[in-house]
């Protein structure tokens, strides 16, 4: 395996328990409660706590301070508006954690947070934020 076969692979891995702990662990209730309601303080912290999370992966990829920046603005504003979006969809359908519907769009919203952390990782190793 290649160097940065492994160190995307490490990213990669880094991402997924950062995810976890930020959206299974560390989120509250009242995170998810005030989601949907743009620019409250609770989606914001909880778009806040992700970000924290991807710093020291950042690290890791040797990213420069400029690259990263743009990163974590990037990821903050595609993590936040996903959650609103999510939590807005469910709250007008109700569908509730019976219904396929909600399912499809709770695969949705981590789709496109494990969606984000992929670009994150080929933006960085391919030096497309420069180094």
């Amino acid at each position: 395996m290649g160097h940065e076969t492994a160190l995307a692979l490490g990213a990669l891995l880094a991402f997924q328990i950062k995810h976890f702990l930020g959206d299974f662990v560390l989120q509250t209730a009242w995170q998810v409660r005030t989601k949907g309601i743009y620019g409250h303080v609770g989606g914001l912290v909880h778009s806040g706590i992700h970000i924290l999370g991807t710093i020291p992966i950042l690290i890791y990829l040797d990213v420069s301070a400029g690259a990263a920046a743009i990163i974590l603005i990037g990821e903050f504003a595609v993590h936040y508006h996903m959650d609103w979006l999510k939590a807005n969809i469910d709250r007008v359908y109700q569908w509730g954690t019976q219904s396929q519907r909600y399912w499809i769009l709770f695969g949705v919203d981590q789709l496109v947070h494990q969606l984000t952390y992929l670009a994150i990782v080929y933006v960085t190793l391919a030096g497309l934020l420069g180094r």
